[in-house]
């Protein structure tokens, strides 16, 4: 194999690779120390409240290993599927083998965005279950959980009315 085309060899594992998912390291929701409470007291509360996240979502391992075999299979199963079709269009042109690895390259292309849909849909699926366990405790504990903060619209100008700056008959 030369040295230009190991890059392109590795770029499928590159594909994948960035399929991953990483169980929850931590919420993303900001828990604040309710009134009178220390901050000692806060960050024990905190701590016992990430371990109480952290056990609900346990087996964020095995789902993480599942989603990366489902990653793989539908990699695979995109490319073969694209080296069919391209094949068959291929013999259609005259030429099985281009149109088989144009085909394979966007069938693996293709399997790899929706494996990589797939992979971050389960990512945030684990982080969703993880911060709804931590605010339930942190909210159990006394604490105070912040809400997203929305932009309010401050008002709403409609269109002005047909024929208003050009005159009618425009």
């Amino acid at each position: 194999m030369s040295k230009k085309t190991l890059p392109l060899a590795l770029l499928p594992l590159l594909v994948l690779g960035a399929c991953t998912v990483a169980p929850p390291s931590g919420p993303t929701v900001v828990a604040m120390p309710s009134q009178g409470k220390s901050w000692p007291q806060f960050q024990q509360d905190d701590s016992d409240c990430r371990d109480y996240a952290q056990s609900k979502v346990q087996n964020a391992g095995q789902v993480a290993a599942d989603t990366q075999n489902n990653t793989a299979a539908t990699a695979v199963a995109g490319t073969l599927i694209g080296a069919a079709a391209g094949a068959a269009l291929g013999s259609l042109a005259g030429n099985v083998g281009a149109g088989a690895a144009v085909g394979a390259g966007a069938g693996l292309l293709g399997g790899s965005a929706v494996a990589g849909n797939n992979a971050q849909a389960t990512a945030n699926s684990l982080q969703g279950r993880y911060d709804v366990a931590y605010a339930q405790c942190m909210v159990g504990h006394g604490e105070t959980i912040q809400q997203a903060g929305y932009a309010v619209p401050q008002g709403y100008y409609a269109p002005p009315p047909p024929g208003w700056y050009y005159g009618y008959g425009y």
